[in-house]
């Protein structure tokens, strides 16, 4: 059960980001229009920075979502030990 609402969570961060996020940032980068499109050239290279970045903001909001669950449910003191 929890892999698969965790899954689902994954697949609307992925897209929240990809659909909302990433255009807003391009559009305030100036000529590019979506964020994933941001390359650096370096010679016969290209540096997917955008692709990087989208994922890293796909990261956070998913590890921090986690964070604050953890931490509502007080699932953070499970192993402690009472006094």
């Amino acid at each position: 059960m929890g892999f698969v609402l965790g899954g689902s969570v994954s697949k609307l961060v992925t897209s929240f980001v990809n659909d909302i996020i990433n255009p807003i940032i391009g559009i305030g980068l100036g000529k590019v229009g979506q964020l994933n499109s941001l390359v650096i050239p370096l010679g016969p290279a290209r540096i997917m920075i955008g692709n990087f970045i989208s994922v890293l903001i796909d990261f956070l909001i998913i590890a921090g979502t986690v964070y604050f669950i953890f931490k509502q449910l007080k699932l953070d003191r499970l192993d402690k030990k009472k006094d």
